[in-house]
């Protein structure tokens, strides 16, 4: 070791120079490079596209709540890997991996809090945890949410990003579809509303459930929204489906969805529905 590596690291208070892996941000859409501080200030946005990049549940938290504060709910215990299930790898290893990368338990986290001095109890999907995949323990938290907003006298928000159910979990993962629908009814019994806000990707099994169920449906720009793959589609009819298909903005203008929101307006717009759906909120 020379003289001059010796005393560069004998000095405790010597910053980390900043690389290109942690300097720039390239957008998924335009490829452009963007500074990550640039990406970050504008909420995860690109600010030469307007591309809505992924984002998982305690950035959208920490973006939602007032004073980026909120109380995160306990996940209720969910029996796993109930099948056994191995493909190229064992069920289990594929949780443990999404858990380690991820920190979460599974792919649906809910959390308490205020916005804009509104109560509501918010969920977010992980698409980064298994493709945010539809399971026994994702159905459960979808439960145990909708319970606390019923407890808190509140509305339950839910962000959505989903592949559609856990093939490792099979007919059980489509099970849930009805029992979310069935606390969901337990909600508008409540006289309590459900707010759905899509992200990309919003598919499959969650889209033919509770993804489509609420009493207003929101989706930020460019989220891709369906059942089936649009190249799935296109080879089962036999025809060409139009640019954009199953885009938030498509969906819009044919009535699938209430508006489209960017994300910078989520929360005064959230707020605004709160106010609307929920008035004793507003009056207290």
């Amino acid at each position: 070791m020379s003289w001059l590596s010796r005393v560069r690291s004998g000095i405790p208070f010597l910053p980390k120079r900043q690389g290109t892996d942690n300097l720039w941000h390239k957008c998924g859409k335009c490829q452009t490079m963007v500074f990550t501080k640039e990406w970050e200030d504008n909420l995860q946005v690109c600010p030469r596209c307007d591309h809505h990049d992924r984002i998982g549940p305690e950035l959208r938290f920490e973006q939602i709540f007032d004073d980026e504060t909120c109380a995160i709910l306990p996940a209720p215990d969910a029996r796993e890997d109930p099948l056994r299930f191995r493909d190229t790898k064992r069920y289990s290893e594929r949780l443990k991996a999404a858990r380690s990368a991820t920190g979460d338990r599974d792919a649906l986290l809910n959390a308490s809090g205020t916005i804009d001095g509104h109560d509501a109890v918010v969920g977010v999907q992980n698409f980064a945890f298994m493709g945010g995949s539809m399971g026994v323990a994702v159905g459960s938290a979808f439960v145990a949410g909708v319970r606390a907003a019923i407890e808190a006298r509140c509305p339950y928000i839910l962000f959505t990003a989903a592949g559609g159910a856990r093939m490792q979990e099979g007919i059980l993962s489509l099970m849930q579809m009805p029992r979310t629908t069935v606390a969901l009814a337990e909600l508008r019994e409540a006289g309590l509303p459900y707010i759905v806000v899509l992200t990309d990707p919003t598919t499959g099994g969650v889209t033919a459930s509770y993804a489509m169920l609420g009493d207003v449906q929101l989706a930020e720009p460019g989220a891709l929204i369906g059942f089936a793959g649009q190249r799935v589609i296109e080879q089962t009819i036999r025809e060409k489906l139009p640019e954009g298909f199953q885009r938030a903005e498509y969906l819009l203008a044919h009535g699938m969805i209430d508006m489209v929101v960017p994300r910078h307006q989520l929360k005064e717009r959230l707020a605004r529905l709160i106010g609307y759906l929920v008035p004793e909120q507003a009056a207290a």
